[in-house]
């Protein structure tokens, strides 16, 4: 397979096991860090017994204050096939999950498409990225994702390279969310709030950045219905030291946050979760060292 899956169109080939060379460091194959029953997505995501989680390993971005970056930035946890891969879907409905929540799947879409094609799961399939990818191949995946849950970070190219090494994060980034809404639309929901189908546009708040979270609103308000769900999560958490950016080295304040929700609704945008600014903690991070299921 010669790899055009994401904007950074390596065109690795990523069969060679013994010679990977694209940026993710990933084969065809993928490797599962963890799958599990999570409940710490949004609500209608979580519902009551939690979202059927699979992180995927490796990473397109290379975000300077990643909280997975012990399974973003090398091959991690174990190898499936399709077959296998199938198996764990089932498994995670067998257990209850009120979706399968697919974390970090770009650099892994023609795997997806292939595995999707031949088992669709009885309940909802989420599509959980960190917003970068090619609209060529997001439709790959139209009748196949039930859910969109991208993060749309930042406007800023000098923003998007410091923090996260990528230039045209939003050159990108703007088109896919506009890719994933004509797939599935508005969120639509069961009788108990789970959510069907639709799309919930997640932005990260970060410390002195919030200028350019009113650039993400923005677009989101002058592209998309008002009607819109996003999800403003104030849960930014330090994990090191950073010498080089000390803004980082702080949780976001409450007056920061306070911001970002008075401009979503000064923009006339209707949905949205919210979270509590105590939001911020380390238990939220899966442990990796534990496979799951």
């Amino acid at each position: 397979m010669i790899c055009s899956a994401c904007p950074r169109m390596c065109f690795s080939q990523r069969d060679d096991y013994s010679n990977l060379k694209g940026f993710c460091l990933s084969p065809y194959l993928p490797f599962i860090a963890r799958a599990s029953l999570h409940k710490w997505e949004e609500p209608c995501v979580s519902g009551t017994n939690g979202s059927g989680t699979v992180f995927f390993s490796g990473c397109t971005l290379r975000c300077v204050f990643c909280q997975n970056e012990t399974i973003s930035r090398k091959p991690y946890g174990k190898q499936f096939d399709k077959n296998g891969f199938i198996e764990l879907i089932k498994k995670l409905e067998d257990s209850g999950a009120h979706n399968i929540n697919l974390v970090n799947p770009t650099h892994y879409i023609p795997f997806i498409a292939e595995a999707l094609s031949s088992y669709k799961p009885s309940v909802p399939v989420v599509f959980n990225s960190g917003g970068y990818e090619r609209t060529e191949s997001l439709r790959t995946l139209e009748g196949l994702i039930d859910v969109y849950l991208p993060d749309l970070k930042y406007v800023d190219p000098g923003i998007s390279k410091k923090y996260s090494g990528v230039d045209n994060y939003f050159e990108f980034a703007s088109k896919a969310v506009l890719e994933m809404h004509r797939q599935v639309g508005l969120p639509e929901f069961d009788g108990n709030g789970l959510i069907r189908k639709g799309l919930i546009i997640r932005h990260l708040v970060i410390p002195g950045n919030i200028a350019d979270s009113f650039r993400v609103i923005d677009f989101v308000a002058d592209n998309l219905p008002k009607e819109t769900c996003m999800s403003l999560m104030s849960q930014y958490t330090p994990m090191s030291k950073n010498e080089k950016m000390p803004e980082l080295n702080r949780r976001l304040t409450t007056f920061e946050y306070e911001k970002v929700i008075s401009h979503f609704k000064d923009r006339g945008l209707e949905n949205a979760y919210i979270q509590q600014i105590n939001s911020a903690k380390k238990q939220y991070i899966p442990d990796f060292s534990d496979f799951g299921i």
